[in-house]
């Protein structure tokens, strides 16, 4: 798998993963497709940014762990002169709360570096056509990212974890 991740951090973390950790985590769930190629941006925000994206894009004012947005060119041309243009295919954005994932896995009780594991697969599905809407495609995503995180050594994510 060729990957092309550009790793955007706009926010201050006490865990926020190396390069390497996302570039890791975008692979495992991309080697559920037929992609061989990809580029993708990951951009690591705080609350304020989440917040205001989550509300112009999904009339959510208050921010979210992960936003995932899909490539979609503008028209027929574009797609045409963007693929000739790009080197590696391009899938789309994500955009991480750091501060909420940090939260998150603390009322949790998970390793903080298992819940951005599970929020960057996770996009990363959405991003390749993946959804929850459903009851049916809401457990066939959750199976899936159960599958690639067991594969990473890291436990169901959707176990209510004690202390």
């Amino acid at each position: 798998m060729r990957l092309e991740l550009d790793l955007q951090i706009a926010a201050e973390g006490k865990a926020i993963p190396a390069q390497s950790d996302f570039e890791l985590w975008v692979k495992a769930a991309l080697a559920t497709s037929t992609m061989e190629q990809a580029e993708l941006t990951i951009r690591v925000v705080a609350p304020e940014e989440s917040q205001s994206l989550n509300f112009d894009y999904r009339q959510k004012d208050k921010p979210t762990n992960v936003l995932s947005f899909p490539y979609e060119p503008f028209a027929p041309i574009a797609n045409e002169a963007m693929s000739t243009a790009l080197e590696l295919p391009l899938l789309g954005d994500l955009v991480i709360c750091a501060e909420i994932v940090e939260t998150e896995a603390q009322q949790q009780n998970k390793p903080i570096q298992h819940h951005w594991a599970h929020l960057v697969i996770h996009g990363v599905l959405h991003l390749i056509g993946y959804d929850h809407i459903t009851d049916t495609e809401a457990e066939e995503m959750e199976n899936l990212e159960r599958a690639i995180l067991a594969g990473l050594g890291i436990q169901d994510p959707y176990l209510e974890q004690t202390n």
